[in-house]
């Protein structure tokens, strides 16, 4: 079993192309878990070659990064960290007529990024990103002055943003502009549209793009069934709410006849399919326990799908954001 790896962009960081992500394991939005177990997959991921973390201020108010701290503590190997600057009025997104300054000013972004590296026990922080963004901010606002205050200062390496669920092309004025190193975005077999625009302006730049939520939050590893139940305080109860549990599982099956599957792989499958754009440099995965951890080097080790499973899946795009609803 081998974790493939390749540069993270313009940044030059030789990255695995799985990334441990960790909202999970911040416990806040996520049902079940505990850190003794979050720590053992961190570890065992390690161990297995992983050498990004995805991170974020937000995810359990810091826990999360405390317990990356705490991983890489523990480990003798080069792990990079990317963590987030949470947006400092709003919410996931903030409001439509917020001004740039409102949401990252450059003092709320040093702010953020000081309390992370406390956080993570960390004297510099590979990638930071602002953890929300909208294009009509382009040219605007102080945080850029931020980021190179940081920069300057040795506590971060490389910048980039998040970009948000719904919006196929959000990113794509900023990344021409050559204001940030990387750029994540949601993107899996359902949610395909980021290689209408955005990837081919990463490619022309040389930005590296983190591909997440590639299980579109359980609903592509074939588990989300119609009487699927998760613990009260899961977002997924909301996100999954209504009928979208029995549609997911409708869709899924599909996929998986039209892959000749079983719906058992549809998880590896999903993984496959985010590293199979060249535009992709890593793909983001929450892997909570042991098991996944290794399930998930197991399907990247087996590489990107083949062209007839590429064009299998293209009927199956599917944009909607149930994040938004």
């Amino acid at each position: 079993m081998q974790v493939r790896y390749g540069s993270l962009g313009r940044t030059g960081l030789q990255v695995s192309e799985l990334c441990y992500g960790t909202w999970g394991i911040g416990k806040a939005d996520w049902g079940g878990g505990d850190d003794d177990e979050a720590l053992r997959s961190l570890g065992r991921a390690i161990e297995l070659g992983v050498t990004l973390v995805d991170t974020a201020l937000a995810y359990g108010e810091g826990h999360s990064e405390q317990l990356v701290g705490k991983a890489l503590r523990a480990s003798s190997e080069t792990v990079h960290v990317a963590t987030k600057v949470p947006p400092k009025i709003g919410g996931w997104p903030p409001p439509d007529d917020a001004h740039v300054d409102e949401v990252l000013p450059a003092d709320w972004v040093i702010e953020s990024a000081e309390a992370s590296l406390r956080n993570l026990g960390l004297d510099a922080i590979d990638l930071l990103q602002l953890h929300v963004w909208s294009d009509e901010w382009v040219g605007q606002g102080t945080w850029p002055e931020a980021v190179e205050r940081l920069k300057a200062d040795g506590k971060i390496r490389f910048a980039g943003v998040s970009v948000r669920h719904g919006d196929p092309a959000n990113g794509a004025r900023l990344l021409e502009t050559g204001a940030v190193d990387t750029v994540q975005v949601v993107y899996n077999m359902f949610e395909q549209h980021p290689e209408d625009e955005l990837f081919p302006v990463a490619r022309e730049g040389n930005i590296g793009v983190l591909a997440r939520v590639p299980f579109d939050e359980g609903g592509l590893t074939g588990k989300i069934r119609p009487g699927t139940e998760f613990p009260e305080g899961d977002f997924r109860n909301s996100y999954f709410a209504g009928d979208r549990k029995r549609e997911v599982a409708e869709r899924v099956d599909a996929i998986a006849r039209d892959l000749d599957v079983p719906v058992d792989r549809i998880a590896e499958m999903a993984l496959r399919f985010c590293i199979s754009d060249p535009a992709v440099s890593t793909v983001i995965a929450g892997m909570r326990s042991l098991r996944n951890v290794e399930a998930n080097a197991r399907a990247i080790d087996a590489g990107p799908l083949t062209d007839a499973e590429l064009e299998a899946l293209r009927p199956h795009r599917w944009v909607r954001d149930f994040h938004a609803a």
